[in-house]
C-alpha cells in the first residue's frame, strides 16, 4: 500500500492525517520521517483529532512520549530525536507501549532497528513548488 498527498497548509496536513487515522487499529505503529519543521507534529495533531478529540498535542521533544486517551482509545506520541541507542528505548519503556495502543513516532530515522514489522511509514517533505507545500507519502509493507 502506498498513498501520496500534496498538502498546501498545516490545516491540510492535519486533515490528511485525520482521514488516515480512521484506518488505524489498536496496536498500529506510525513511523514519521522528515526534516525539522516539515509538519510531523501537525500530522500527529490530525491523528489525535480523530482518535482522541480535544487532546492538546505538543511535540514531546523533552518528555520523549506524550499519552492521549479518549473514548477507550490510546495514542502514544514519541519524539526520539535525542535517542542514541536501544538502551535509551528500553529505559523509557518504548517497547511496552507497542502493545498498549496506537504509537506514532517522530524522527523514526533515528531508530530503524526498533520500527515494528508492518508499521506505517509516513514521509513528509517540502516540495519544490512552494516552501509551504508538503508531499506526504504513507506506506505499509
Amino acid at each position: 500500500m502506498k498513498q501520496e498527498f500534496i498538502s498546501h497548509s498545516t490545516n491540510e496536513t492535519e486533515e490528511i492525517a485525520q482521514k488516515f487515522a480512521k484506518m488505524l487499529e489498536k496496536s498500529d505503529f506510525v513511523a514519521l520521517f522528515g526534516d525539522l519543521g516539515v509538519g510531523k507534529t501537525a500530522f500527529v495533531r490530525g491523528l489525535a483529532r480523530e482518535l482522541c478529540p480535544d487532546a492538546s498535542v505538543k511535540s514531546p521533544t523533552y518528555t520523549i512520549v506524550n499519552e492521549y486517551r479518549k473514548n477507550g482509545k490510546e495514542l502514544f506520541h514519541f519524539d526520539v530525536y535525542r535517542i542514541e541507542d536501544d538502551d535509551d528505548l528500553y529505559s523509557m519503556g518504548f517497547y511496552d507501549y507497542l502493545k498498549r495502543g496506537i504509537c506514532v513516532c517522530e524522527w523514526s530515522e533515528n531508530i530503524p532497528w526498533a520500527i515494528p514489522e508492518g508499521a506505517y511509514r509516513v514521509t513528509i517533505e517540502r516540495t519544490e513548488e512552494s516552501i509551504d507545500y508538503r508531499r506526504i507519502v504513507i506506506e505499509k509493507d
